[in-house]
């Protein structure tokens, strides 16, 4: 299998969103914003909170969301095509330490909601069961085709994480298959993958029906890895100088949005429910649980969450010891939270 590991591009800046914001305020003059999301998965439910619950509305915000596979969001970010991005923290790091040093403003979500799941079939053959140690189910990735959204994707970074706690050799045991969230059950069905690595709720959507089982939930076997920068706002630096007010809307915004999922998780849920109008309600709720939960209450950004996060792509191979960052200065600000 190729080796990503200098192949990616990716950046990320969080900064602070505290429970201490000034009223929002509808402002006479209204502002367009380019907003570019990864997926749509519910990793992203703020954002389309923020649309749905009237949010931007309320900030004289008018935001276009727009599907940019993988770090091709933050690619956009650093052209110029979007405003803002939302995404993890090594893919942030990452671009950072290649020179493509972006401004994060929050962090939206603190702990990493990726997962990997199994075909059934393929996990009764290996004998491995959700209550299998863990290192014990990672090995039994050796040889299988895993489907992920995106390389140098937090979500190819965690499959190569899990691979590397199971023993295995990243580069040459595993076989990748990128393709998009909602047609990898399709694929898991036709045995065209033998797993898939993503986001809720399409990991839970899998198990549920019985077509596999769960091999690795960051949530649940990497407690090592929180807190977690896994829902980092950011964009230009330049943006927030140059153009302060859409960094201030935003960030309230988005803010308000975390405090709707946290304090109303069950009308957030409602609200959601239209954009994920093709999943049963039964997967939606089961995932939203385990998803709502992952908001955070201080979306400030902190140098442990930073720490983490360069962790993840450091034990996944996709940054070299010598690229790391040393220190996490100018990466983010919490002026818009405080």
């Amino acid at each position: 299998m190729p080796n990503w590991r200098n192949r990616t591009a990716a950046a990320l800046t969080v900064a602070a969103l505290g429970p201490a914001l000034a009223p929002a305020q509808e402002s006479a003059q209204q502002i367009n914003i380019l907003m570019a999301l990864p997926a749509a998965t519910l990793t992203f439910s703020s954002p389309f909170i923020a649309e749905d619950a009237g949010f931007y509305k309320q900030e004289g915000l008018k935001v276009s969301n727009r599907t940019i596979v993988g770090v091709g969001a933050v690619n956009a970010v650093i052209s110029g095509s979007a405003d803002f991005t939302m995404g993890t923290g090594p893919v942030f790091l990452r671009a950072a330490a290649q020179g493509q040093r972006l401004l994060a403003i929050a962090n939206l979500i603190d702990k990493p909601l990726v997962e990997l799941v199994l075909r059934k079939d393929v996990a009764e053959a290996a004998g491995i069961t959700d209550k299998t140690p863990f290192h014990e189910r990672a090995k039994a990735l050796r040889g299988k085709t895993i489907g992920i959204q995106g390389v140098g994707s937090i979500l190819h970074a965690w499959e190569r994480l899990v691979a590397h706690r199971g023993g295995l050799d990243i580069e040459k045991d595993i076989r990748i298959a990128p393709m998009d969230p909602p047609g990898m059950l399709a694929a898991l069905q036709t045995k065209a993958l033998d797993g898939y690595a993503t986001s809720l709720p399409y990991t839970t959507e899998a198990v549920i029906r019985g077509n596999a089982v769960m091999l690795a939930s960051a949530v649940r076997d990497a407690p090592d890895l929180l807190p977690f920068a896994y829902g980092l706002v950011y964009t230009k630096p330049d943006t927030c100088t140059k153009a302060r007010e859409k960094c201030v809307r935003v960030a309230r915004a988005l803010a308000a949005a975390n405090r709707f999922i946290r304090d109303k998780p069950g009308e957030a849920l409602e609200l959601l429910k239209k954009r994920f109008d093709k999943m049963d309600v039964s997967v939606l709720a089961a995932a939203w649980e385990i998803v709502a939960a992952a908001h955070a209450k201080d979306v400030r950004v902190t140098v442990p969450a930073l720490e983490h996060s360069q962790q993840v792509s450091l034990e996944s191979k996709l940054l070299e010891p010598k690229d790391a960052l040393a220190k996490f200065d100018g990466l983010s600000t919490d002026e818009f939270v405080r």
